[in-house]
C-alpha cells in the first residue's frame, strides 16, 4: 500500500459526506469538503512556485485553512514546516534562513516583517480566520490534483526544536515516521470512526498537529477545532465529544470549574495528556472531580509519541505508561551506552519506525545523538520500575518545559547576559500548578545599572517568546558553583522551589 501520508489521512474510500471538522461558531466540513480544499491550495502552492521537497514555513494562527494548508503541503510532496506563533521576527529570521524555504506564510500583520527578513523568497498571508492572499489564490484553482508520490523516506516534515548551544535544530520527519505512530495510537488509544475529538491545542506543535490531526482523520473520525484553550468553553463541549487531548494547563484550569462533573464528561471515553509532566494532584483531583483517570503519555518532537500509560488497565499517576508497540526503549549508562538493569536511573534511548531521519543539515550533531546500533538518545533521564511503566526522572541539558513548550535555558540566558547591568544569570524550571514548570531566571547584577525583576521582563518582552520569558526574576548576590566552577542549579532549584507559593 501506499506510504503517501496523504492518502492515509484523506483516504479517497472514505465516505466524502462524513464529517471531518466542526468549527467553534458551527462551520461543518466533510472528507469531501476537506480534499477538495486540499486539492485547491495544493495548486495554489504549485502556482507560488513550490516544488516537491521543498520547505514550506509557516508562522499563522491556529484555522482550518491551515490545516488544510499542511495536508496540502503532503498532497503535493513538499515539506511543511510550521513555527510557533510566538516566535519573534529574528527568531523566525534563523529559521528561513536554516531551512532555506521555498515559501514563507505568515499573518497579515506580519507581512512587512516577513517580507524584509524573507529576502527573495515568496510571502503569502493566512489570518486566523482563514483569510489572506494564500486563501484567495487557492479559491480561483482547481480542486482536482493527483497527489504526488512519496516514499516511505521522503520527507513530510521538519519541525525545529531548541538547541542548548542557542542553535535550534530541525528535526527531520519523514513519511513512515508520521504514519507509523498514527498507526500504532490509533490501535493502542482504540479510535473509530464515530469518536469525536475536542481539539484546542495549538497546531505548530507536535501534540496538535501529528497526535491529535493525523490520528482524526487516519481514523475517519471528526474534531471540534477551536482556536484556543477556553475552559468554560470546552466544559461546554465536553456532552458532544468522545476524546480530549490536552496539556496540564488544561485539567488544572478545567478543575477550576463549577460544572466539571461525571455528568459533563458522560461521552467522554479518553482524557489524554502530555507535553508537560501532570502532578499526581491533579491526576486524583480529576478523577474525583470525573470519576476519569487521565492517560498520560511521552514523546518527543523527534519520535512522535514513545510510551502510553494503558487503555486497559492501571493508568499510574507519576509514570509514562509503556513503550508503544514498535518501540525499543532502554535504560543506559549516559556516558558509555551500556544498557542498565530495571529501576536504575539513567538516559532515555529508543528506537522505532517513529524516531525521526535527523537534523537538517546538521550532520554530526545527527551522528552524537545515536548509538551505533540505531538507538536515539532523547536527553532524558528515566526509569522502568518492575512493572515496565517507564519513569521520566529529570531531563538532561536542564531541558524545561512550561504549558507544553520546550524552553531551553541558554537561550534565556544569553539575552539576559546581554543586558545592562547583569553580570550573569542563570535559568531554571520550577513546578508550577498551571504551567506544569515555570521559567524562573535567578541573576547577579554588576552594580553598572539598575536590575530588577521589572527592567529584565520589560527588556526580554520582544527578544524572546512569550513562553520562554521568566514567570519571576530573582536578584542574587552570587551563584552557587562546585569546585569546577560549573553553576549548581540543583541547588538554585531547591533555594527558590517555594517562589510561586
Amino acid at each position: 500500500m501506499s506510504h503517501t501520508l496523504f492518502d492515509h489521512l484523506l483516504n479517497p474510500a472514505t465516505d466524502p459526506a462524513r464529517l471531518a471538522i466542526e468549527t467553534a461558531d458551527g462551520g461543518r466540513l466533510s472528507y469531501g469538503d476537506l480534499r477538495a480544499a486540499t486539492g485547491r491550495m495544493a495548486n495554489a502552492l504549485v502556482a507560488a512556485g513550490v516544488r516537491p521537497g521543498d520547505r514550506v514555513a509557516v508562522q499563522v494562527e491556529k484555522s482550518v485553512e491551515a490545516l488544510v494548508l499542511y495536508l496540502a503541503c503532503l498532497r503535493a510532496g513538499m515539506v511543511y514546516l510550521p513555527l510557533n506563533t510566538a516566535y519573534t521576527p529574528a527568531e523566525l529570521s534563523y529559521f528561513v534562513g536554516d531551512a532555506e524555504p521555498a515559501l514563507v506564510v505568515c499573518d497579515p500583520a506580519r507581512l512587512d516583517a516577513t517580507v524584509a527578513l524573507a529576502g527573495a523568497v515568496a510571502v503569502r498571508t493566512l489570518d486566523a480566520r482563514g483569510q489572506g492572499s494564500l486563501t484567495e489564490a487557492a479559491a480561483g484553482q482547481p480542486e482536482e490534483f493527483a497527489t504526488v508520490a512519496r516514499g516511505p523516506d521522503d520527507l513530510a516534515a521538519i519541525l525545529y526544536t531548541s538547541g542548548t548551544t542557542g542553535r535550534s535544530k530541525g528535526a527531520m520527519l519523514t513519511q513512515e515516521n508520521l504514519l507509523s505512530n498514527a498507526r500504532v495510537l490509533q490501535s493502542e488509544w482504540r479510535f473509530g470512526p464515530d469518536d469525536v475529538l475536542l481539539h484546542a491545542l495549538p497546531i505548530f506543535h507536535t501534540h496538535g498537529l501529528f497526535v491529535a490531526c493525523n490520528l482524526v482523520l487516519l481514523s475517519g473520525a471528526s474534531m471540534v477545532l477551536l482556536p484556543r484553550f477556553d475552559p468554560a468553553d470546552l466544559l461546554a463541549r465536553l456532552p458532544a465529544a468522545t476524546v480530549m487531548m490536552g496539556v496540564p494547563t488544561f485539567y488544572t484550569r478545567l478543575l477550576g470549574q463549577e460544572g466539571l462533573t461525571p455528568e459533563a464528561c458522560r461521552s467522554i471515553r479518553l482524557f489524554v495528556s502530555g507535553s508537560a509532566p501532570l502532578l499526581a494532584e491533579t491526576h486524583r483531583a480529576w478523577e474525583e472531580r470525573t470519576g476519569h483517570r487521565i492517560l498520560e503519555r511521552y514523546g518527543m518532537t523527534e519520535t512522535g509519541m514513545l510510551t502510553s500509560n494503558p487503555y486497559d488497565g492501571d493508568r499510574v499517576a507519576g509514570t509514562v505508561g509503556f513503550p508503544l508497540p514498535g518501540v525499543d526503549l532502554r535504560i543506559a549508562d549516559p556516558a558509555t551506552g551500556a544498557p542498565l538493569t530495571d529501576d536504575a536511573i539513567g538516559a532515555i534511548e529508543v528506537r522505532g519506525p517513529n524516531v525521526f531521519k535527523g537534523y537538517w543539515r546538521m550532520p554530526e550533531k545527527t551522528a552524537a545523538e545515536f548509538r551505533p546500533d540505531g538507538f536515539f538518545i532523547t536527553g532524558d533521564l528515566g526509569r522502568v520500575d518492575g512493572r515496565g511503566y517507564v519513569h521520566i526522572v529529570g531531563r538532561g541539558k536542564d531541558l524545561i518545559i512550561s504549558g507544553g513548550f520546550n524552553v531551553y535555558p541558554k537561550e534565556v540566558e544569553g539575552e539576559i547576559d546581554e543586558l545592562p547591568g547583569v553580570l550573569e544569570s542563570a535559568v531554571i524550571g520550577i513546578p508550577h500548578p498551571d504551567f506544569g514548570e515555570a521559567v524562573v531566571a535567578v541573576v547577579v547584577a554588576d552594580g553598572t545599572a539598575p536590575v530588577t525583576e521589572a527592567t529584565v521582563a520589560a527588556a526580554l518582552k520582544d527578544r524572546l517568546a512569550r513562553y520562554k520569558q521568566p514567570k519571576r526574576v530573582v536578584v542574587v548576590d552570587e551563584l552557587p558553583r562546585n569546585s569546577m566552577g560549573k553553576v549548581q542549579k540543583a541547588q538554585l532549584r531547591d533555594a527558590h522551589a517555594g517562589v510561586f507559593g
